[in-house]
């Protein structure tokens, strides 16, 4: 008798709702509901279909591979643009406190600010009350140093000591 004559209707419910509990979860991280849901349905599908130990290692060496698969073509389409990605803040938010995700940094240039932490040199510059990564031009730059922005490259700011 081999493994897939031996599986339960509930188990194979289970084991296909596990599955898409956890692609949902290899989409949509952070949540963790359908990931911890999917494991458990899952473990209980190997236990209601292995009627040995030896059923239950294969059924859970072929689940772990059939996880893997699906990690990487989600990752695969993940890395395309094909799925969308969740994780990315793709707009401004709370401008108030600072968080800010432009990819237009180029306003910023010949803004002065004052070195909100030691820079070695990345550290933190606060311009007008928002604070920003910043990297310095390489020397090493003390907290509390009034600085300008003299390049934007990217979401770089390369700043220097206003002498």
């Amino acid at each position: 008798m081999s493994v897939i004559d031996g599986m339960s209707v509930l188990g194979v419910i289970l084991m296909v709702a596990g599955f898409v509990l956890v692609g949902v979860e290899m989409v949509l991280p952070g949540f963790s509901f359908p990931g911890i849901s999917g494991i458990i349905c899952l473990v209980t599908s190997i236990f209601l279909n292995a009627n040995t130990i030896q059923e239950g290692v294969i059924l859970t060496v072929i689940i772990i591979a059939l996880l893997g698969i699906m990690l990487g073509i989600i990752l695969w389409l993940l890395s395309k643009g094909k799925l969308a990605k969740p994780i990315i803040l793709t707009e401004e938010q709370n401008k108030e406190k600072g968080y800010i995700s432009s990819n237009d940094l180029k306003y910023l240039l010949n803004k002065k600010g004052v070195a909100y932490t030691d820079l070695r040199p990345t550290g933190v510059g606060s311009f007008d009350g928002v604070n920003f990564d910043v990297i310095s031009n390489g020397s090493y730059i003390s907290k509390g140093t009034p600085i300008i922005i003299n390049e934007v490259s990217g979401s770089k700011l390369i700043v220097k000591e206003i002498i």
